[in-house]
């Protein structure tokens, strides 16, 4: 079953006690909370009508207990360890009906309920409690059937994913699709490398990420955890424990739809055979994912920049940020190996960053420096990492180093135009910066510019077509008077004539082009022109 196909969803969760407050079958009884009203959310298992002073021995957890108070003892002070037996053990709710043994609900009682945040509610009309149990626990039952029924379509929702090996990416996005709630998948070292927020900010869910994480335990099965009550799971490998998903609520008050755990326990089984079953790089795939958005400025707002980085392991506060641009001469090889090598080497040594292969031929990454000066043995480091694993054709570029993920962007247009500029043929430097780009490179950067190429056009096709035509060699020596900056014994010796064959030649030129090669305007056009069409 496709995920986008699961059938639309019924009752399946327990009902809450607010639910259960307004069936008809209570609401006749006026019902009133006196205490725990911020607690009536919590689910309701099971319904016990009990006159009993100990029923804390027979309950589990979950039930709404219903009495007349009968029971209770003479002296008042003595029920608060009546509340605290209820409240040790997870009770519900308490309900206490007027009438028989009280006119009003003894404030010793409502004082220890609100004391445990019990919620506790008075019905001040008579009603049949068997009528009232009979009602929840139809209802219970209706929907633990349905829950039975929800679960098996959840496990074919997963084991379709599993099935066609579907990416982790669309295992947490169906499972938050399916729950309505923010999913997260993290590391053991509480790094967020995934996550499907369903179009909620990232600031807001993901700030603070580690401090938080940490504070949450992971239980023995899927069950909430931690003080904001997050609903966890534990993802596995062939080395045992990996990291978690974890689904955040809305509120840590309330308690998991039981459909929920269902639907997280499965997607923690589809991405533990993933990781078992092949390679499953997933740091380098939320490296990649999150420098293309630093890249394009994609994310909403600096805070959410913010807190996608440091949920990652990237420090953005009180550290210079540098956009690297590393070029492979060969667009269609296989650069992942590098990637994750350069990554490993950075971590080994210290350093805090992303890396990831953002396009073909093209990796990216980011430095967090807590000293800017470091940038320069860092930016070798990764030169004669890329010269090892590629060759000589690689490029490596700096771009240059900011305060702020927001303007990350232009060091990276810095880097990549820096990288795409320089010519590997001829550079022996393990890495550049934008300093570097002279008017050859800046030539070389722009030389698909079709602007650009009509210029050359313009000013040399009468000598190549010269050329062409004669199996001359005019251009040759128009390309070694420039270079030599106009010095004619300098060009002759460089063409290999003599001065009175070089000045022949430069006639020719002259005459052809209708130049003049003593004006220096004209000469520095020509110059351009030559580079240009070197360049192609």
């Amino acid at each position: 079953m496709h995920p986008e196909k699961a059938p639309s969803r019924t009752r399946t969760r327990s009902l809450s006690l607010r639910e259960v407050l307004e069936l008809p079958v209570l609401s006749e009884g006026l019902p009133r909370v006196l205490a725990g009203g911020n607690r009536l959310d919590r689910a309701v298992r099971w319904v016990h009508v009990t006159e009993l002073l100990n029923p804390a021995d027979f309950l589990e957890g979950g039930e709404l207990l219903l009495t007349t108070g009968m029971p209770y003892p003479e002296d008042a002070s003595r029920l608060s360890g009546y509340v605290d037996q209820l409240a040790d053990v997870g009770a519900a709710g308490l309900v206490v009906e007027l009438g028989y043994r009280y006119r009003r609900v003894p404030a010793e009682l409502v004082a220890a309920c609100q004391a445990r945040e019990l919620p506790l509610i008075e019905l001040a009309r008579g009603v049949r409690f068997i009528d009232v149990t009979q009602s929840v626990h139809a209802l219970i039952l209706d929907a633990q059937g349905e829950l039975l029924r929800r679960g098996r379509q959840i496990q074919e929702v997963f084991t379709a994913l599993t099935l066609r090996r579907a990416d982790a990416e669309e295992v947490i996005r169906t499972t938050a699709e399916l729950t309505g709630a923010p999913v997260v998948l993290e590391d053991l070292t509480h790094r967020v490398l995934m996550c499907e927020l369903l179009g909620r900010p990232y600031e807001p869910v993901v700030s603070a990420w580690s401090r938080r994480s940490r504070a949450t335990p992971t239980p023995d099965r899927v069950a909430p955890s931690g003080p904001e009550g997050w609903l966890v799971a534990s993802v596995s490998d062939h080395g045992g424990p990996w990291g978690r998903l974890l689904l955040l609520p809305q509120s840590a008050d309330s308690d998991a739809d039981p459909e929920h755990r269902i639907v997280l326990e499965q997607a923690a089984v589809a991405l533990t055979v993933a990781r078992l079953t092949g390679p499953a790089a997933w740091e380098r795939r939320a490296h990649r994912s999150v420098l293309r958005d630093l890249r394009a400025g994609r994310f909403r707002s600096p805070a959410d920049a913010r807190a996608r980085a440091e949920a990652l392991g990237l420090p953005a506060h009180s550290h210079r940020l540098f956009a690297v641009a590393i070029r492979h001469p060969d667009p269609t090889a296989a650069d992942d190996k590098l990637d994750e090598r350069i990554a490993t080497e950075l971590a080994h040594s210290g350093v805090r960053a992303l890396v990831g292969r953002i396009g073909p031929g093209l990796i990216a990454a980011v430095l967090a420096l807590a000293r800017a000066s470091a940038w320069q043995p860092v930016a070798e480091r990764i030169g004669r990492l890329a010269r090892d694993e590629i060759g000589p054709g690689s490029v490596v570029a700096i771009g240059p180093g900011v305060t702020d993920l927001g303007s990350l962007a232009h060091s990276f247009r810095e880097a990549e135009q820096t990288a795409e500029a320089v010519d590997p043929a001829t550079t022996d430097r393990w890495f550049h910066v934008p300093a570097d780009i002279g008017l050859p490179e800046l030539l070389r950067l722009l030389r698909e510019d079709a602007r650009l190429q009509r210029f050359a056009e313009r000013h040399l096709s009468r000598i190549v077509d010269h050329d062409d035509r004669n199996g001359g060699d005019l251009l040759p020596t128009l390309r070694a008077y420039l270079a030599a900056a106009g010095n004619k014994s300098l060009a002759a010796k460089e063409a290999g004539v003599s001065r009175q064959a070089l000045y022949q030649r430069l006639r020719s030129i002259e005459r052809l082009l209708g130049c003049d090669l003593e004006s220096g305007e004209q000469r520095t056009g020509l110059h351009v022109a030559v580079m240009v069409l070197d360049c192609g």
